[in-house]
């Protein structure tokens, strides 16, 4: 836990799921900052000469767009004129901001969470943008929050100097209207972009799809469905390509579960070579689950035969009910690196597993999956390498 203090008041966050061995903060200068200006502590314009502080009317509509894990949202549940919305592509964000709102003191209704596939609200007067490592979802989000803002609409963005290119004011300034930039404080940047009401950025171009190759394995000839936010969203990666030359087939699974889906082409590769087994599509990102369903549909299999879950990794999977887990699992928790998330979902999938079930993950070679499995199922076999990745197969055996 660690405490972000704004003029506000002092709020302990944490990251979700809650461990205390977590080094990784749950807020960042790109948070504090932001909160600086909204409060009107930092006078700063972009301009050469800094302008004297004025806070941010707050009395409106306001729309928290990609809140990490509720810093923002959390800061301005008590000091917004309404609940402020928070927009969130993450369920595990979503699940951090409703547990810092309460550790804070506030109650539930103190805030709205919604997630980017829902209906945004018809009005914005105060448009906050917490910019995302995806392009493409920030393309997106823009796209579909324009409508809502008008003339008076305050639009900030916030994120660290790294995180900000040409390409992002590009979007700003293409989908909303003018745009500028802050002077840089230890290291974050905020975006200042004026609603422009004659401009017109027309519909999001995405979703998007294609379709896989011949040297796609298992999963040549299917459509893929991508929608903004989803990795690698306008190709298929190399980690997923390598592992669909060797996915598992004809083992006789009733229930596979492709957990961290993305776009869903593992377990829906998986359905088309076993026409008896059920498949679960699971990830912590709206937008991926969204797609794993497209693409499962795209190919034309029964939608009876697949359940489609936004969570944090098997934790709602009952324990023992699983013959075949699938995953690619990411290492990255935004810009920083973590094995913390391959480690629960591979604990997750030991727990979910019947006895004699098998978990098949690929990975970087220097990831290092191997020792965990063997850790945790006590067996770990090379079912495949190159190079670059490997494809590990654990097995669960009664001690």
């Amino acid at each position: 836990m660690n405490r972000l203090i704004t003029s506000w008041g002092a709020y302990d966050l944490t990251r979700f799921p809650e461990d205390p061995r977590d080094p990784l903060r749950a807020w960042s200068a790109a948070d504090a900052y932001l909160l600086r200006h909204l409060a009107g502590e930092t006078g700063d314009t972009g301009d050469t000469e800094e302008a004297a502080a004025k806070p941010v009317d707050l009395s409106g509509t306001v729309a928290v767009v990609g809140d990490r894990w509720g810093a923002l949202t959390t800061a301005l549940a008590g000091h917004a004129g309404h609940a402020p919305t928070l927009i969130t592509d993450s369920f595990l964000a979503g699940e951090a901001t409703r547990a810092n709102v309460a550790r804070a003191g506030f109650a539930p209704d103190a805030v709205r969470i919604s997630t980017t596939g829902d209906a945004p609200p018809s009005r914005i007067d105060v448009l906050l943008v917490r910019v995302p490592k995806s392009l493409a979802l920030l393309e997106d989000q823009l796209h579909r929050l324009a409508p809502a803002l008008h003339a008076g609409t305050v639009v900030v963005g916030t994120g660290m100097v790294t995180e900000i290119h040409t390409s992002t004011l590009d979007l700003f300034e293409r989908i909303i209207g003018p745009t500028r930039t802050s002077l840089a404080r230890q290291k974050a940047r905020l975006i200042f972009s004026t609603p422009d009401p004659e401009r017109t950025a027309g519909p999001s171009p995405w979703p998007r799809d294609y379709v896989l190759d011949g040297d796609s394995g298992a999963g040549a000839g299917l459509t893929a469905v991508n929608h903004a936010g989803v990795f690698c969203a306008e190709r298929l990666d190399i980690g997923t390509r390598f592992f669909l030359r060797h996915l598992p087939t004809g083992t006789g699974a009733a229930h596979i579960v492709d957990l961290g889906c993305g776009n869903g082409v593992l377990g829906t590769a998986a359905t088309v070579a076993d026409p008896r087994a059920t498949v679960t599509f699971i990830d912590e990102s709206y937008p991926a689950v969204t797609s794993a369903e497209a693409t499962f549909r795209a190919n034309g299999l029964d939608p009876a035969r697949a359940e489609f879950v936004a969570g944090d990794a098997l934790s709602a999977v009952p324990a023992g009910s699983v013959d075949l887990v699938l995953n690619n699992p990411p290492f990255h928790s935004h810009q920083a690196t973590s094995g913390a998330t391959a480690w629960r979902m591979f604990s997750g999938a030991r727990a979910a597993l019947r006895p004699g079930g098998e978990l098949w993950v690929v990975g970087n070679r220097h990831l290092g999956y191997h020792v965990k499995l063997r850790k945790l199922f006590g067996n770990s076999q090379v079912v495949a390498s190159d190079p670059k990745f490997v494809v590990l197969r654990a097995v669960k055996r009664d001690r």
